[in-house]
C-alpha cells in the first residue's frame, strides 16, 4: 500500500515545437497579458480568450482616481505654503477645511483601492 499523500493538483508537461519568431510572438502576447506563457498557452487551450493585464476602461478609472488624488494634494499643499490664501482665511475654518480635503483623498484612496482589488480579482480568473 503506498501511504504517500497525491499531489494537490497532478500536472503535466505538453511540449510544442514553434520557431524563434513564434515563441517571441507567443512571450510578448503572454506578457501583454500579464501570464506566463505556460498559462497563456494553457488558457488558450481550453477555449478561452485572455485577457489583457488591465483593460482599457479599468485603467482610465485608476488615471480618473490617481488625477483626484494629484489635484486635491495640490489644492492642499497649495494652502498650507500660500500664506496670503491662510491669511484670508478665518483660522477657525481651516481645520474644517483640511479635514474635508483629507476625506475627499481618503475616499479617492478607497475608490482606487477597489479598483484595483477588481483588477486582481479579474486577474485570478485566468491564471489557472
Amino acid at each position: 500500500m503506498n501511504d504517500k499523500p497525491k499531489a494537490k493538483r497532478e500536472r503535466h508537461h505538453v511540449k510544442i515545437w514553434c520557431s524563434a519568431e513564434e515563441k517571441a510572438e507567443i512571450e510578448a502576447a503572454a506578457q501583454a497579458t500579464g501570464l506566463s506563457a505556460s498559462t497563456y498557452l494553457r488558457v488558450l487551450g481550453l477555449g478561452h480568450e485572455p485577457r489583457p493585464l488591465i483593460d482599457i476602461e479599468q485603467g482610465r478609472e485608476l488615471v480618473r482616481v490617481n488625477g483626484d488624488l494629484g489635484r486635491l494634494g495640490g489644492l492642499l499643499k497649495l494652502w498650507l505654503t500660500d500664506d496670503a490664501k491662510l491669511e484670508e482665511m478665518a483660522p477657525e475654518r481651516m481645520p474644517v477645511i483640511i479635514r474635508g480635503v483629507l476625506a475627499k483623498i481618503e475616499a479617492n484612496q478607497e475608490e482606487l483601492s477597489g479598483i484595483i482589488r477588481k483588477v486582481l480579482r479579474s486577474r485570478q480568473d485566468f491564471s489557472g
